[in-house]
């Protein structure tokens, strides 16, 4: 299985749609390898959707996400897990031992009311 976590100096990025990078990895029987560190090129919210799927990506972990971006996601068969605060890495491995737990509330809203909004300045929640 490929696992993509949306990444910044060594975190979780707490921002799915802004993420500039993903620590992408392959899990296999609780053993985490081939990690690798991809760039998005620009890309951001529901177009990473395609990235991902380019790159045979087959679960996310992130921190906050808006709906569009979950649309999109499952569209391409993408699963996600949501609301992770924690290193990468550590989340990478959490994955592998089957000890991460999406939390359906960590989900981005203000995009429909906020013209302009920038989810740099706050942790979406």
């Amino acid at each position: 299985m490929k696992v993509a976590v949306t990444f910044e100096n060594g975190k979780v990025f707490p921002h799915f749609g802004k993420t500039s990078q993903f620590l992408v990895a392959d899990v296999e029987n609780n053993n985490v390898a081939n990690e690798q560190i991809l760039s998005t090129n620009g890309s951001g919210h529901g177009a990473l959707a395609a990235l991902l799927k380019e790159w045979g990506i087959d679960t996310v972990i992130c921190g906050g996400i808006g709906q569009g971006a979950i649309n999109a996601l499952e569209a391409q068969g993408i699963s996600i897990i949501r609301g992770v605060e924690m290193d990468a890495r550590m989340a990478l491995q959490a994955f592998a031992n089957q000890a991460l737990v999406d939390d359906p509330s960590r989900k981005c809203t203000h995009h429909e009311h906020e013209e302009g909004h920038d989810c740099g300045s706050h942790t979406c929640q």
